[in-house]
C-alpha cells in the first residue's frame, strides 16, 4: 500500500527547509563491498535514531541528536499518519548521477510490514517500483508490473503493508542534469536479537 501526498510541505516552506537541511545535516559517503570490490555509494547519507541501522552490510551508528527541523518534520508526519517513528535515514542526491539501486527496505530491524514515510525536497526525481516475481518466475523481472512516480519538492510518500515484501524500489540515474534532492525516510527500528550487532 502506498499513499502519495503532493504538497505535504508547501513550496515556500520547502524551499528554506531544503537549504537548511543541505547545510546542517552531517552528510557522509559510505563505502560498500560487493564480491570483494569496494565502491562508494552514489549518494550521501546521514542517520538519526537511538539504535544503529544496518543495510547492505553497512552499519550506521546511533545518533540521538536530532536536528530541530527534523524533529518538527517527524512530528508533523506523525500527526498526519498516526504512526510514531523513532529513526530517520536522510539521503542526498547531489545531481543526476546519484542514485539508489533496486532494493526493498526489509532488514530484520524494521520488523514485518514496515511503515516508511518518505519526504522529498529539491529537484524532482523518479521513484520506480517493480513487483517481485512469483516463485515460478525464478527471479526473472522481465515482465513484472512497474510503476514510475515523480517525487516533487514537498511530497510525502507513505509505504505500508506488504509493500517491502512484494515490491522493490529505486531512484535511477538520469541522463539530463538534475539539481540536488534531499529525501528523508522516517522509519520504526526495533532492537535486534543479541548477537546481530556484535
Amino acid at each position: 500500500r502506498i499513499h502519495l501526498i503532493p504538497g505535504f510541505i508547501d513550496s515556500e516552506q520547502a524551499d528554506w527547509m531544503f537549504e537548511q537541511l543541505l547545510q546542517d545535516i552531517p552528510w557522509g559517503q559510505r563505502t560498500h563491498i560487493r564480491q570483494e570490490v569496494s565502491f562508494e555509494e552514489p549518494r550521501l547519507t546521514s542517520w538519526y535514531g537511538e539504535l544503529p541501522y544496518t543495510y547492505s552490510r553497512i552499519t550506521m551508528q546511533p545518533n540521538p541528536n536530532w536536528h530541530p527541523l527534523l524533529t518538527m518534520l517527524k512530528e508533523r508526519i506523525e500527526e498526519f499518519t498516526g504512526y510514531t517513528f523513532n529513526s530517520l535515514l536522510c539521503n542526498l542526491y547531489r545531481n543526476e548521477k546519484d542514485s539508489v539501486d533496486w532494493h526493498s527496505d526489509d532488514e530484520p530491524s524494521l520488523g514485518k510490514n514496515p511503515i516508511i514515510a518518505s519526504l522529498s525536497f529539491g529537484a524532482t526525481r523518479t521513484f520506480e517500483m517493480r513487483k517481485k516475481p512469483s516463485p515460478a518466475e525464478n527471479g526473472d523481472y522481465t515482465y513484472v508490473e512497474r510503476l514510475k512516480i515523480p517525487l516533487d519538492h514537498g511530497t510525502l510518500l507513505l509505504m505500508e503493508g506488504a509493500t517491502q515484501e512484494d515490491w522493490q524500489h529505486r531512484v535511477p540515474k538520469e541522463y539530463h542534469s538534475r539539481d540536488a534532492r534531499i529525501n528523508l525516510t522516517f522509519r520504526i527500528i526495533y532492537p535486534e536479537p543479541d548477537g546481530l550487532w556484535k
